[in-house]
């Protein structure tokens, strides 16, 4: 698994690292100017907004995010007003659930908007305020008089475990997102950042409230990333899928080739194995296909069909690359997790049946380890390939000569690769090929 990959660095960085270093960037050159209420506005937009979008697109997940963020802004607003070291009590108690909170978010499934999924995480969320708001109030009652500062100057310091806390939840985060590679995980990072930002600069209400917005935009725009990606992107494979094909087919500029990739006997796979076996087999391929080399980008387009753009290169130039990918997903096998359930009897023929003799205890063993050994499966792709030509330039004629060449390939043996040019035979036809 390519976790550093170019791909995954993207999904990483944008939109919310984007937002989070530009505003960093911004704050140090001295280029951001915005006065505190026009900063209000922007916070109070961004956060409004991304609670009526994660409301709209049933994300529970997003909308407790900003929830949480809310209610530790406030904690701190309504509580940094007073005493030095009440609104310490504050930052700190703030700085520590904070993180928890994101964590635990990041650990939920996704359930929607429905009170029974609800109403715990609510009753979570008003449990640590009114903790924040005893931990502060009695730190307002031990102040023996008022010698103290109001307020304290420059920035924050918070403890080391505090740090530590932020860590840790920092690292949970990044490693779940290379796992799952989710837009969520992305967010929760990067609004984490932003606001630890905001608490480390808590004394500037300018500069606090600006990471608080930034932190607020950052959840919000992952709403509009995750609606992306389930548009544009296969949700079992993770390839981009025929929408986004369709919208390369509009921006490819000659020279250009097309492949078209079909998993051989792909039905019998469902048949024998079910249909969880087929999925597992469709996300093995895909994750070779993802790995093509040669410059070509593959796309889900249905079913067991996958295709390949390759920009700026002809036939020749991309045969070598398909036929290594060829051989690499014929190379990989398929390790099955369990035995085949379907090729067992069911019912009352298996409790009616008895053994005519008694096995001896070898022949049992061996019996055993055969049921129980998982079977390695040999999986294998067709592949038919087509260029662009000044005769023949238009996209989805390219596309309908690959797809000829597929039928070759199968009527051919299967697993091999077939260009587009003419078959030597004419009347040869691929005639009950699955």
């Amino acid at each position: 698994m390519h976790l550093l990959s170019r791909s995954t660095l993207k999904s990483l960085v944008v939109p919310g690292g984007v937002l989070f270093l530009g505003v960093t960037a911004l704050v140090s050159l001295g280029w951001l100017t915005l006065a505190l209420p026009s900063l209000s506005f922007l916070y109070y937009c961004a956060l409004g907004g991304g609670m009526l979008l994660a409301w709209r697109f049933h994300s529970s997940r997003i909308f407790l995010a900003l929830c949480v963020l809310f209610l530790a802004a406030e904690a701190v607003a309504v509580w940094g007003g007073g005493q030095s070291a009440v609104m310490m009590t504050a930052v700190r108690a703030v700085a520590i659930l904070v993180p928890v909170d994101f964590v635990l978010i990041a650990l939920m499934k996704e359930r929607g908007f429905t009170v029974e999924s609800l109403s715990p995480v609510g009753l979570f969320l008003f449990v640590e305020a009114i903790v924040v708001a005893v931990l502060c109030r009695t730190a307002e009652d031990k102040l023996p008089s008022a010698l103290h500062p109001r307020h304290m100057a420059g920035p924050i310091t918070l403890p080391d475990f505090i740090f530590v806390i932020l860590a840790a939840s920092a690292g949970f985060l990044l490693v779940r997102f290379l796992l799952i590679r989710k837009p969520l995980e992305s967010a929760l990072l990067w609004a984490l950042s932003a606001f630890f930002l905001a608490l480390h600069f808590g004394n500037d209400p300018r500069l606090a409230t600006l990471y608080t917005a930034t932190a607020a935009c950052i959840l919000s725009t992952s709403i509009i990333e995750s609606s992306y990606l389930l548009a544009y992107h296969d949700e079992l494979t993770t390839l981009p899928s025929r929408r986004a094909f369709n919208d390369a087919l509009l921006r490819l500029q000659e020279p250009y080739s097309i492949a078209v990739v079909d998993i051989d006997h792909f039905k019998k796979f469902n048949d024998t194995y079910g249909h969880d076996t087929g999925d597992q087999v469709l996300r093995r391929v895909a994750s070779g296909l993802a790995r093509v080399s040669g410059g070509g980008r593959a796309y889900r387009c249905g079913g067991e069909e996958f295709n390949i753009l390759f920009p700026g290169k002809s036939t020749p130039e991309v045969v070598e690359h398909l036929e290594q990918l060829r051989e690499n997903i014929e190379a990989s096998g398929f390790q099955m997790r369990g035995n085949d359930r379907r090729q067992s009897p069911r019912g009352p023929d298996r409790r009616n049946e008895r053994p005519r003799r008694r096995a001896s205890k070898g022949q049992a063993i061996r019996d055993l380890a055969q049921q129980t050994s998982p079977a390695t499966l040999s999986v294998t792709v067709s592949i038919g390939v087509a260029s662009s030509t000044k005769r023949n330039s238009n996209p989805e004629m390219v596309l309908q000569a690959a797809d000829k060449a597929l039928y070759r390939a199968k009527a051919n043996g299967r697993n091999r690769v077939e260009t587009a040019s003419p078959p030597r035979k004419s009347g040869a036809r691929a005639a009950g090929i699955a």
